[in-house]
């Protein structure tokens, strides 16, 4: 019951705040090992979370799970995506493509962080779906901004677009695209949903 108001009872990341601003965070992350499927939506009927059930099943949510041990392995908070679209700082979007091909691709990048257990990328059970890649994430650091509600594409471009321009006015390099980070499962309400968007800084 819990889940549906909001409560996180999952491991969550450890990080570092290295300075609080004005609304944001800029946090330091230590290294970790992340589960991750690149796709486009089309694949899962324009379901831009569609990639959540292929890495649920590597887990073992739905029951056995998929991969070579198979090894169960525990349910991580948040779960994150990355876009393969650059939001412009103005207007129209510019579009980048997620891979090669005719420039109207747009993929989307989902991960499950894995626990804190798993050191390495070896120390993860090998997937038995091809498509989801264990890889190792560095330590990287990032301004965040939370928010509750719904992750809407739009309330999400204007989370970016502000926190971008906050960033750059207190001196920050910005390194990368920002990620969405999402804290609960689809069924919680939203007023008690938990979400972040983190964009990489030096």
């Amino acid at each position: 019951m819990g889940m549906v108001f909001g409560k996180i009872s999952v491991e969550t990341p450890k990080y570092t705040v290295v300075k609080s601003g004005d609304g944001y965070e800029i946090r330091e992350y230590p290294p970790s090992v992340a589960a991750e499927i690149t796709y486009d939506p089309s694949e899962f009927k324009d379901n831009r979370d569609g990639g959540f059930t292929v890495l649920a099943k590597y887990i073992g949510v739905f029951g056995k799970p998929e991969n070579q041990k198979p090894e169960k392995i525990a349910m991580t908070a948040p779960v994150i995506t990355k876009e393969g679209e650059k939001i412009a700082m103005t207007a129209p979007v510019v579009t980048k493509e997620g891979g090669g091909g005719g420039g109207e691709k747009k993929t989307v990048t989902m991960q499950f962080l894995l626990p804190e257990m798993y050191k390495k990328a070896e120390d993860a059970p090998r997937p038995t779906d091809e498509r989801v890649v264990i890889k190792e994430e560095g330590g990287r650091k990032y301004g965040v901004v939370t928010f509750g509600g719904t992750a809407a594409e739009g309330v999400v471009r204007e989370k970016v677009k502000k926190l971008t321009s906050d960033l750059e006015r207190d001196g920050f390099k910005i390194t990368g695209e920002f990620v969405l980070a999402r804290y609960n499962p689809p069924w919680t309400l939203p007023p008690f949903k938990t979400n972040e968007v983190m964009i990489p800084v030096e």
